[in-house]
């Protein structure tokens, strides 16, 4: 009979936040999950900094008069573990799915751009920050270390993530192909829809390229899922009426297989649900051709490994890490690494 491959349904939520609100943002959270899950998702994805919203603003305004939305963003943004995660948890559990949720964190004075995990029964199960804010971002994030370099064990595949411009640094992907990754969540804002960014015409291609470059390189499902703009968005950062600077809609969402074929999507602009029924079994064939952590590496002429953050739990297993990653959790102690402080690939 051979090894099962599991089979599952996915979906990617384009959706625009409740910008600046903490709990409508969760309470529009909870409707899309529960929407999700009665169409038979058991995967659910999000879009980058879902709750309560990426910080556009940098982007079209100057750090001085970006500063007020600033102050509203840390007041909305998200302790971990919090009535935030309980209620996403509990969401999760009703919908019998698996949901990765990008929020603004907020740990003491910093904020993270952080992408949460709860499993089918409720659980937060991992917590990935961006580990490096990229540009303009900086003065609103702090950075991830190398504990949030992890892929998690689910009944439906080995599930990994990346946040945006992630994506570009090779080495972080080649961690989670190492690592075995088999569904992939690349989640990103809707920069498309900021008309005054001299990068919003190519953002999209941008993204799509990202996405299937890494399906393929990685063997694995995409979940590639953008935000959008609304005109409450536009409105609360004082550009309602000014498509110059910015406008609604926004965002490439699609799923992509491991062949790095789109196999559903990508939608744009509108708020939709995209899903996909996948099939590990479909990541076999590519594995053949080019299984790129193993038979199609050469250790022989690279080295790679991962750094342990000093004073944390090493990275070489994430089922042990995750629990020192997500406060409030019992440790389950230290994970070994090599001993030049680095985890060999």
């Amino acid at each position: 009979m051979g090894d099962h491959h599991p089979k599952t349904k996915v979906a990617a939520v384009h959706a625009a936040t409740v910008f600046l609100d903490r709990e409508a943002s969760v309470a529009k959270a909870c409707s899309l999950i529960q929407e999700a899950g009665a169409n038979g998702a058991r995967l659910i994805a999000f879009p980058e900094a879902f709750i309560a919203g990426y910080p556009f603003w940098i982007w079209t305004h100057t750090p001085t008069t970006g500063a007020p939305l600033f102050f509203q963003l840390f007041d909305n943004a998200v302790e971990v573990p919090s009535a935030t995660t309980d209620a996403l948890g509990e969401a999760a559990r009703r919908a019998g799915a698996y949901v990765v949720m990008g929020v603004n964190e907020r740990e003491g004075g910093t904020l993270y751009n952080t992408l949460l995990y709860f499993d089918d029964q409720g659980a937060l199960i991992g917590r990935h920050r961006k580990l490096q804010p990229t540009h303009a971002e900086r003065t609103i994030w702090g950075k991830g270390d190398a504990n949030d370099v992890f892929v998690l064990d689910t009944p439906y595949g080995k599930l990994g993530g990346l946040i945006c411009w992630e994506h570009t640094m090779d080495l972080a992907r080649y961690a989670l192909t190492m690592k075995g990754e088999q569904i992939h969540i690349g989640v990103w804002p809707a920069v498309s829809a900021l008309t005054h960014n001299p990068h919003s015409g190519i953002f999209d291609n941008v993204t799509e390229a990202a996405a299937r470059h890494h399906a393929l390189a990685g063997q694995t499902f995409v979940i590639n899922v953008q935000s959008r703009i609304d005109e409450d968005t536009l409105e609360k950062m004082g550009l309602t009426g000014q498509p110059e600077m910015a406008r609604v809609g926004g965002g490439w969402t699609a799923i992509v297989g491991p062949d790095g074929q789109i196999i559903a999507g990508p939608n744009r602009d509108d708020e939709a649900i995209v899903y996909a029924d996948i099939d590990l079994f479909d990541i076999v064939p590519v594995k053949y051709a080019c299984d790129s952590a193993g038979h199609y590496a050469r250790p022989d002429v690279f080295a790679f490994g991962i750094r342990p953050t000093p004073g944390e739990v090493g990275v070489g297993d994430w089922s042990a890490a995750a629990t020192a990653n997500v406060p409030g959790a019992g440790s389950t102690g230290a994970v070994g690494a090599a001993d030049d402080g680095a985890e060999e690939a």
